[in-house]
């Protein structure tokens, strides 16, 4: 990837668009946004993966993230709280959790940020 200097920010070009990064929001995506995103919808999809796998009935999947941040350290991102909220039928506490335990040991960038961010993760089953 390049990342290219603009007057507020940085812009880089990939597949599907432009992507202005800056470190104020009113001029694009926030660092710390786009890593928590990256998080989030990384573990979202490995989830979706592994409820096709495991031929679960569901129709959604929402993550919600709490972000802790240390001022003292660069403002940096010291834990990551995702919730997610499962919609599907006949899924049980046990089955979300182990679904659970594989999409964390599969997610590129939750192991990528292993022992320097803290992830954390809850559920709730929406049953139809």
């Amino acid at each position: 990837m390049k990342f290219v200097m603009k007057e507020n920010g940085f812009e880089t070009e990939v597949e599907y668009g432009k992507l202005q990064i800056c470190g104020d929001e009113k001029y694009g995506f926030r660092p710390y946004q786009l890593l928590v995103s990256a998080i989030a919808v990384c573990s979202g999809g490995v989830l979706r993966k592994v409820l096709e796998k495991k031929r679960l009935t569901y129709s959604d999947v929402t993550v919600t993230t709490e972000i802790e941040r240390n001022e003292k350290k660069a403002n940096s991102v010291e834990k990551i709280h995702m919730h997610f909220i499962i919609t599907g039928k006949d899924l049980t506490k046990e089955v979300v959790e182990k679904c659970l335990h594989v999409t964390r040991k599969n997610c590129s960038m939750v192991q990528s940020v292993e022992g320097s961010i803290e992830i954390t993760e809850s559920f709730e089953i929406i049953s139809v």
